[in-house]
């Protein structure tokens, strides 16, 4: 099978239905595929060939009784290693997290995905605690773009994305506490979605507070869909966890969008865009105009939310740090250690102002969203740059969060953003284009976003090493 197109993960399911392939091929596959590629990539902090093919086993056999335990029974999946994982260590990209450990706790991503049946090959790359926007750690080294190994996937879910572009698994799960989830998924060419906060349990809880949010990731927005579905059971873990969904959005993605009021922000009023990608993002939202949709070019009016950003982000990473043991300071990764010590300056008084801020632009936003049901832009405003660097060399730039302005603001307000693939650069990289709607509308995002990959076909022949 590896030498076969990648089918999502819609497809392997009706392929384990018609019994035309079983998940213990698929998953066979997938771990043929992760030795033949990620030595180039490393997309994978962890693989498991025996739990993974044992997991296949059982779910070979429900499907050959009729009785597979979900939609996505038998998937090769993967997750971001930030997420705990009974059996396996969960050391979040750090040299400082001790190995030898009792690993003896699901998060509730990992233990929804077990009850559904999905097969998990493994735990992906991140950089140390998921603090940046792209992926290299003192752990795993340089995480690689499938569309061309010199360049970062992005991050901090970067390994999840690669994991996805190269066929190496159908499924993944990754985080999203400013981007973490849309920058990588838009610099390497598939979909991923950041949904309502709440609306997929986290335990234990993060210390970003509130810009934290788990993100199902695919090559498809079905397959979004379909992983939230699963994702977005209740768990008593999270207190601040939303209530079952009202339906499922396996059916919401397909619902009838012609007739949607859109506002369209090439650049949120203050971002500055690589014209190439102002001009592929531009010429899809033209097409879903003709489609039905009322378009209309429109900025949601709030300025550059970043200096709230920074203080709710760095305190978090600091309060996050001080819990190391001692000797940790010098084992981290240099960037990190500076957050760090930002993060140590801020006051109680300036997190809440911050706090504040964050709840002002969510008003804000609301009202935005009682004019226009959605909001598009593009995902990110820069084509993927040199490995090995936090910020694009010779750029001017000083931190990520200067180069993601589209992303984050909406971490602030919680709301569902998704960005899907909108077309290649002249030098064939990806670009994304970004949803977001009110919060609590995750689906009307994603049957909005079905409704791009309709008018705006992805190719179906991944980057094979990549080989296009």
């Amino acid at each position: 099978m590896s030498s076969m197109p990648m089918l999502t993960a819609s497809e392997l399911v009706a392929a384990y239905s018609s019994r035309e392939l079983s998940p213990v091929e698929a998953t066979r596959a997938s771990l043929e595929l992760i030795a033949e590629r990620d030595t180039d990539y490393r997309a994978f902090t962890l693989v498991d060939p025996e739990v993974a093919l044992d997991a296949a086993r059982s779910s070979e056999e429900r499907w050959l009784q009729g009785n597979p335990i979900g939609w996505l029974d038998g998937v090769p999946s993967s997750l971001k290693d930030l997420f705990l994982t009974q059996g396996w260590p969960t050391l979040r990209g750090s040299l400082c997290i001790d190995r030898d450990q009792a690993w003896q706790v699901d998060s509730p991503v990992t233990a929804r995905m077990r009850e559904h049946g999905l097969v998990l090959l493994g735990k992906t790359t991140t950089p140390e605690l998921g603090w940046k926007a792209v992926t290299d750690s003192p752990l795993d080294g340089i995480t690689r773009n499938p569309w061309n190994p010199a360049l970062t996937p992005g991050g901090s879910s970067g390994g999840s994305a690669v994991a996805l572009a190269t066929g190496m698994g159908e499924l993944s799960v990754g985080t999203d506490g400013g981007g973490s989830v849309r920058i990588p998924a838009s610099f390497c060419g598939v979909v991923g979605f950041k949904p309502t906060g709440g609306r997929i349990p986290l335990y234990p809880a993060s210390p970003f507070g509130a810009l934290a949010h788990a993100g199902p990731m695919a090559r498809s927005v079905d397959d979004v869909a379909l992983l939230l579905d699963v994702l977005a059971a209740p768990d008593h873990r999270d207190p601040a966890a939303l209530p079952p969904p009202p339906g499922t959005y396996r059916e919401a993605v397909r619902r009838d969008v012609r007739g949607l009021r859109v506002a369209y922000s090439a650049d949120l009023g203050y971002v500055d865009v690589d014209p190439e990608i102002a001009q592929i993002v531009v010429s899809v939202v033209a097409k879903l105009s003709e489609a039905g949709l009322t378009v209309e070019d429109a900025d949601p009016g709030f300025t550059d939310p970043a200096d709230a950003f920074e203080v709710l982000w760095s305190t978090g990473a600091a309060k996050w740090l001080d819990s190391f043991p001692p000797d940790s300071e010098d084992r981290v990764d240099p960037g990190l250690r500076e957050v760090w010590a930002r993060g140590r300056t801020y006051s109680a008084s300036d997190y809440l102002d911050a706090t504040a801020e964050r709840a002002t632009l969510g008003i804000h936003m609301g009202e935005f969203h009682t004019r226009y049901d959605l909001l598009i832009t593009p995902t990110m405003p820069i084509k993927p740059f040199e490995v090995g660097h936090d910020v694009p060399p010779g750029s001017g730039y000083e931190s990520w969060p200067q180069w993601t302005r589209f992303t984050y603001p909406f971490n602030l307000t919680q709301q569902p953003a998704i960005t899907v693939p909108a077309g290649f650069t002249s030098d064939r990289l990806p670009v994304g284009l970004q949803i977001v709607g009110p919060r609590h509308s995750d689906d009307l995002v994603l049957a909005v976003a079905r409704l791009v990959e309709e008018i705006n076909p992805w190719p179906t022949d991944r980057p094979a090493g990549l080989r296009g």
